[in-house]
């Protein structure tokens, strides 16, 4: 099984993705835009993550946007809506070479 390891700045938050990513989404939400979030979509089986965390939910109520609360790093969310079964894992939050040769999708968001 292929499992990469990555962590908040300050490594109180571990997040494991047991598959490869073949593109990461690129968001302009206004949240997404400021974070700087680069999005890999999964099943909730498919990632572990340990640590204390701080859940921000933002307007539309359909996802819980997760932080270290030590270093303010965002590293996924996770859905609000029952049996949905996807969440975002930030992609920054890994080592590089993990991601930064996927090709991007746009994700509009702010047109919602």
């Amino acid at each position: 099984m292929t499992e990469h390891r990555g962590s908040c700045h300050c490594g109180a938050v571990q997040v494991i993705l047991r598959e490869t990513p073949t593109d990461a989404g690129d968001c302009n939400c206004s949240l997404c835009r400021r974070i700087g979030g680069l999005w890999h979509h999964c099943a909730l089986s498919q990632v572990t993550v340990t640590g204390t965390q701080t859940g921000y939910v933002q307007g539309d109520s359909t996802l819980t946007t997760w932080h270290c609360p030590i270093c303010g790093c965002t590293t996924h969310w996770t859905p609000l809506i029952p049996d949905y079964d996807r969440m975002g894992v930030n992609l920054r939050i890994f080592d590089a070479a993990l991601w930064a040769d996927l090709p991007r999708r746009l994700i509009d968001g702010a047109s919602f």
